[in-house]
C-alpha cells in the first residue's frame, strides 16, 4: 500500500476498484487453499487433500513465533481470527481480488517508471486537497493491533511494507469518518498528545520521506497531510504526536502519525494503517533506537489461522535458521524494498533459462501484493515446467491473469510439483503449497504466478508466496532473511 500524492487538479489513467484480499471470506464468494496439506512429501513432489481447498470458518492460531521482544499477532482481517466484521455481501470474490492486485502492480510499475513525468507532477507542492485522483496502491490483507495514546486506546491497523506514514481515524471526524470496529481515537482524551506544527522540521518529512504524501498548514499553523489509495480511499488530516504502546514493555512516546479528520474507504473496519517501509516516517525507522532498524513477520497459511509480526532481532526463535540476502541498491523509490532473484526450481529442475536474465531482472518483496510477478521470459519457463508435471490433470479456463488453470473436482489428492526460488546469495526459499496454487474452486485452481506485461518491468514476490515463512528485514545491515515455517 504505496502512498501517493494526492491531486485534485491531476487526473490519472489509472483508477482502479476497491481494496483487494489474499485470501477468501466466504464459501460463497470462493475459495483459496486450506491448512489440509498433508506432510507427506513424495520426492519432489507436494502431496495434499483436494478438500483442503475449502474454506474454514473456525480459528486455528499458530503457537509460533512468538519470542521476548515485541511481537504482535497477525490475522487476515477478513478470516475467523479477526475481530472485525465483514458483511457476506460485502465480501470480494476472486475475480475481484485479481483485478485489484494487478491494479496494484500497475501502479507500483507506474511509479518505479523512470520516464514517467507524472510522478514529478505528483510530487509538486503544487498539489492541492482534497483527494480524487485514488493514484495509489489500495489497501493490505493483514491486521495487528497496537495502543496509542495515554491511556492508551487499542487500535487495529492495518500493515503493509510499502507505506511510510502511520495514521487513524480521529474524533471529532470534522469532515468525515468510514465506519470501523473500535472506538475513534479521541485525541482530547490523551495527556500526550501534540499537533505538530506547520514551519517544524518534521512536517517537511511528509513530502521529503514520505513516500509522496503532501502537507499543508491550516491558518493555526497545524502541520496538516494528505494520502490517498488506488480504489480512491483517503485520509486527511492532522500531522501528530502521541505514544505508541506495542506492547506493555515496548513503548514509544513522541510517535509521528497522521490524526485522520476526513477518511473515505473500504478498510474492512480497521481504524488505519501501519507503515513499515524505509522511509524516515515509518514504524521501522521511529523505533530504529529501540529495534535498530530491525523487524520480522510470518503471514498465516490460511485466513482461519494467525501469524506474528516482531519488532527486533531477539523476537525470532533460536531453532529458526534464517537464511539472508542482500537488498539491492535502487534510487527510483527509497521505500521499496528491493531484491535480486537468481533462479528458480520446478520439480526438482532449475529453469533453463540464461544467467543474464536474472542479472537484469529487479524486483521488490511486498506484503501488499497478493501474486508473484515475473519477467514475462522467467514466468513462461515456470509454466512450461509447471504444466509438464501437472499432465495427469486436465486443464481448466484461466482466471484473471492466472492462465494455468486445472479442474481437481474429480480428485481427493492431488501432486504439485514443489517450487523453490533462489535469491542473491545463494539463498534457498521453498514455497508452501498452500503459495503454489490459488483457487477459485476446487473445479478452478491455478498455478499462483503471472507474468508482468514487459521484460523492463519490476518483478514483484508477492504475500501469497510468503505464507509461513519467518520473513525478517534487517534494513540497518541491508538484508532480507528467509526462514522455513515461522507459522502454520
Amino acid at each position: 500500500m504505496l502512498a501517493t500524492t494526492i491531486a485534485s487538479s491531476i487526473t490519472i489513467s489509472f483508477l482502479f476498484c476497491v481494496s483487494f484480499f489474499l485470501l477468501l471470506c466466504s464459501s460463497k464468494n470462493g475459495y483459496a487453499l486450506g491448512g489440509g496439506e498433508r506432510k507427506t512429501m513424495q520426492g519432489h513432489f507436494h502431496t495434499f487433500q483436494v478438500n483442503s481447498l475449502l474454506p474454514v470458518s473456525v480459528c486455528n492460531p499458530s503457537i509460533k513465533g512468538y519470542g521476548k521482544k515485541a511481537t504482535l499477532k497477525v490475522v487476515h482481517k477478513h478470516g475467523p481470527c479477526s475481530h472485525l466484521s465483514l458483511d457476506e455481501a460485502n465480501a470480494p470474490n476472486v475475480t475481484q481480488i485479481l483485478s485489484e492486485d494487478q491494479s496494484r502492480v500497475n501502479i507500483i510499475h507506474f511509479r518505479l517508471s523512470s520516464n514517467s513525468a507524472q510522478n514529478n507532477i505528483l510530487n509538486s507542492s503544487k498539489a492541492t486537497l482534497p483527494v480524487n485522483s485514488g493514484a495509489s496502491i489500495g489497501t493490505g490483507n493483514f491486521i495487528v493491533t497496537v495502543g496509542l495514546g495515554t491511556p492508551k486506546k487499542d487500535l487495529t491497523l492495518l500493515f503493509d511494507t510499502g507505506s511510510d506514514l502511520t495514521w487513524t481515524q480521529c474524533q471529532p471526524c470534522l469532515v468525515s469518518c468510514y465506519r470501523q470496529q473500535e472506538p475513534i481515537f479521541n485525541p482530547n482524551e490523551s495527556t500526550t498528545y501534540k499537533n505538530i506544527s506547520c514551519n517544524s522540521a518534521e512536517c517537511t518529512q511528509l513530502t521529503s520521506h514520505a513516500g509522496g504524501v503532501i502537507k499543508r498548514c491550516s491558518n493555526s499553523s497545524t502541520c496538516i497531510y494528505g494520502i490517498g489509495y488506488v480504489d480512491q480511499s483517503y485520509s486527511i488530516g492532522f500531522f501528530s504526536k502521541d505514544t505508541l504502546t506495542l506492547t506493555p514493555t515496548d513503548v514509544l512516546p513522541n510517535f509521528r502519525f497522521g490524526c485522520g479528520q476526513s477518511n473515505r474507504g473500504l478498510f474492512g473496519g480497521a481504524a488505519g494503517l501501519l507503515g513499515l517501509a524505509r522511509n524516515q516516517l515509518s514504524v521501522v525507522s521511529q523505533t530504529s533506537s529501540m529495534y535498530q532498524k530491525y523487524f520480522s513477520y510470518c503471514l498465516p497459511s490460511t485466513s482461519s489461522s494467525t501469524g506474528h509480526l516482531t519488532f527486533g532481532k531477539g523476537g525470532t526463535s533460536s531453532a529458526l535458521k534464517l537464511n539472508f540476502t542482500p537488498f539491492s541498491r535502487n534510487s527510483k523509490n527509497p521505500s521499496f524494498y528491493f531484491v535480486h532473484i537468481t533462479g528458480i526450481k520446478v520439480g526438482g529442475r532449475k529453469l533453463s533459462i540464461a544467467k543474464s536474465v536474472f542479472k537484469t531482472t529487479t524486483s521488490i518483496i511486498d506484503s501488499g501484493t497478493v501474486i508473484t510477478r515475473l519477467p514475462p521470459a522467467i514466468y513462461s519457463a515456470l509454466r512450461v515446467a509447471f504444466r509438464q508435471k501437472m499432465t495427469n490433470y486436465p486443464m481448466t479456463k484461466g482466471l484473471s491473469m492466472l492462465d494455468t488453470c486445472y479442474d481437481l473436482s474429480n480428485n481427493k489428492t492431488v501432486l504439485i510439483p514443489k517450487i523453490r526460488f533462489y535469491f542473491q546469495g545463494n539463498v534457498k526459499v521453498p514455497i508452501y503449497p498452500t503459495g503454489i496454487l490459488f483457487g477459485h474452486s476446487v473445479s478452478q485452481v491455478c498455478l499462483a504466478f503471472a507474468g508482468n506485461s514487459n521484460a523492463s518491468d519490476v518483478g514483484v514476490f508477492g504475500n501469497h508466496q510468503q505464507k509461513t515463512l519467518e520473513v525478517a528485514y534487517d534494513v540497518t545491515g541491508g538484508k532480507l532473511g528467509f526462514g522455513i515455517g515461522g507459522c502454520s
